[in-house]
Parts: structure tokens; sequence; C-alpha cells
């Protein structure tokens, strides 16, 4: 049985931009087994970030993922768990992120920790809230998977699919650099 996932996006507002897109979505989840995202009905892109203090979330019913705009600039250090590093998705510690980097982020934690939510723990619980995946085993399960994935090889022109490589810190550093220099006239 082939598993039909939705996307419906909405425009976001101001300079906020959708850093990922249902193609991305889409590769992440065709990577991983079919039954971890069998409950996933749809994936909303929107702008409900509240100033990037929210970054994806689940519905009530656990059926859906949306994942939010954030601003144009933005350093996403705060939203790392214990055992993460900015290094670990491309970006450096201070440092804005480069698009990628927050690119590789919302896909391989914050998507993957929105898919870790619908995983059921506990069938029989009194409560749907108590019946799947709280914050610790959703993140355990990002961490899980985004390691699993990045530990093979992918073939994808896009390099979001895999772990940063040291050029693309060599380049992060050298824009850093020169955005410092006076500009000659």
């Amino acid at each position: 049985m082939a598993v039909r996932v939705r996307f419906s996006s909405s425009r976001p507002g101001a300079d906020r931009i959708h850093y990922v897109g249902e193609e991305d979505v889409r590769i992440v989840l065709n990577r991983l087994p079919a039954e971890l995202w069998a409950r996933l009905r749809t994936v909303h892109f929107n702008d409900r970030s509240r100033g990037a203090r929210c970054l994806g979330y689940v519905n009530q019913g656990r059926r859906d993922i949306a994942l939010c705009a954030l601003p144009p600039r933005i350093s996403l250090t705060q939203a790392l768990r214990e055992g993460q590093t900015p290094e670990q998705f491309g970006a450096i510690r201070g440092k804005k992120w480069p698009a990628l980097a927050v690119r590789r982020f919302m896909l391989y934690d914050v998507f993957l920790h929105e898919l870790g939510h619908l995983q059921l723990v506990d069938e029989d619980a009194r409560s749907v809230r108590l019946k799947y995946a709280r914050e610790k085993l959703a993140q355990d399960f990002a961490m899980r998977w985004c390691g699993r994935l990045w530990s093979k090889a992918f073939p994808n022109s896009d390099p979001v699919h895999s772990p940063p490589v040291p050029a693309e810190f060599e380049r992060v550093s050298s824009e850093t650099i020169s955005s410092l220099l006076p500009s000659a006239t």
C-alpha cells in the first residue's frame, strides 16, 4: 500500500521564507521506512513561527506536521538540544547560519522531531497525549534517524541531504571575513 502525503503551503509574510519545500520533505520521507510515516497525512508550510520561537509542530490529531517560515538571516543555536552543535548542520557558532545549514536543520532535526511525535509509544494509554512520543522521545527519534540517514552516502545533487563537508565551513568563514573588510570604492 502506497502512503500518500499531501502538502499545503501558505505565503509567508514580511521577509520570512520557507527554507524547505515539498520535494525536500519527499526525499527525506523516501529515505525512511514507510511504517515510520504511515500516520502522516499532510505537511503544511505556514507562517506561524511566532518570531522564530516555533520552528514546527504537530496538530492535535497527530496526523499533520507544520514547518514554519523563518527570517532570511537567523541563528538556530538556541534551538539545538543537548548533544547537538551548529557544526553538525554546517553552521559556525556565534554566526548567522547559512541557508544550507538552516535547511538541514529544518529537515533533519525539526521535521524528524515532529515525525517522532507521530510515533505510537503506548497504545493502551488513557489519553491521546500519552499514546504518542513526547519531547524527549521525539528528539531521540530525530537524532537517531538523522545519524542513520547521514551515515550512508546519498546520491543527490542537493547537499542538504548529506552532512556538511569542510568546504562549507571555509566558504562561510571567507564570507564572514569579506563582510568585515571595508569595501573598495
